[in-house]
């Protein structure tokens, strides 16, 4: 199994999506096999893991992109973008508006993620007229604790794969009031959008996640896969478990449906399963010196 780092764009901050937030994803992937170090970034402007990521021994970055600016430093990227380029598989996550948005530094993975002041979808426009002080992208797919039906593209990607139901396929995510954006550009011919929300305030369709596979160096060298997410939230403690707690700056009521019937999310867990596999198996056929 992949030897993973877990890592927020944010020093320790008690009160803020730090990383014990995403404490049940760290221990789901455990519970699948793999080696799992969690952090935060460092204090200061290089952080001693990132900026070095392509020496460290490690397969996969789940990178939980919840700065509001500057979480990567420019060194910090290129240890990123150098560990693709050997072959790392990379899972992106942000939120809404500008949140996350230091992940247009990282070359083909930002230029998936659309954000209110860098980078903006073509036809933008606020979604979630509730929350006032968040702008767009905000789509709004439903309260946080409950649950959000899946579109899959065809042919169903196997990341959405299950047996858990009949339809072989994996149905509703984590919800959350006001997800990002993230898009497979018509020039990035290695990005395919594999799964699609609907918006329960607008009735808009908006990409809950793209994949990039197949992308190669100038020298032909193969990179490694990666996923991108319209939001953490569909990995964060509070959005599995309400009790867990979250930053007191979430005002949003939380919903129950999670609490109510927590099969729904077990087959969801199949998504993360799936998506530590299909991170690995680019890995395994890299060429790395």
């Amino acid at each position: 199994m992949a030897k993973i780092l877990l890592q927020t764009t944010i020093v320790d901050i008690p009160d803020d999506w730090n990383v014990d937030r995403f404490s049940l994803l760290a221990e789901e992937l455990r519970r699948a096999g793999h080696e799992v170090t969690t952090r935060n970034r460092d204090v200061g402007e290089v952080d001693s893991k990132l900026s070095r990521l392509d020496t460290l021994g490690y397969d996969q970055l789940w990178l939980m992109a919840v700065d509001t600016g500057g979480g990567l430093s420019p060194q910090d990227a290129a240890g990123i973008v150098r560990f693709r380029e050997r072959g790392g598989g990379i899972l992106t996550a942000r939120d809404h508006e500008d949140l996350g948005s230091c992940l247009l530094s990282l070359g083909s993975i930002g230029r998936l993620n659309h954000f209110h002041d860098q980078n903006p979808e073509p036809d933008a426009c606020r979604d979630d007229h509730h929350t006032r002080d968040i702008s767009w992208p905000n789509y709004h797919s439903g309260s946080n604790g409950d649950y959000q039906p899946v579109v899959a593209s065809e042919p169903l990607h196997e990341v959405l794969q299950t047996t858990r139901v009949p339809s072989g396929r994996i149905e509703w995510f984590p919800a959350h009031p006001h997800e990002g954006a993230v898009s497979a550009p018509p020039d990035v011919p290695w990005a395919r959008v594999i799964a699609c929300g609907r918006s329960t305030v607008t009735g808009r369709r908006f990409n809950l996640a793209v994949c990039l596979d197949g992308e190669t160096t100038s020298d032909g060298r193969q990179l490694g896969r990666a996923v991108a997410c319209s939001t953490f939230h569909h990995f964060a403690d509070m959005n599995w478990d309400t009790e867990a707690g979250a930053p007191s700056f979430v005002t949003e009521p939380p919903g129950d449906e999670i609490k109510r019937d927590p099969t729904r999310l077990a087959v969801f867990k199949d998504y993360v399963h799936n998506i530590g596999r299909w991170l690995a198996m680019e890995r395994a056929h890299a060429n790395t010196p």
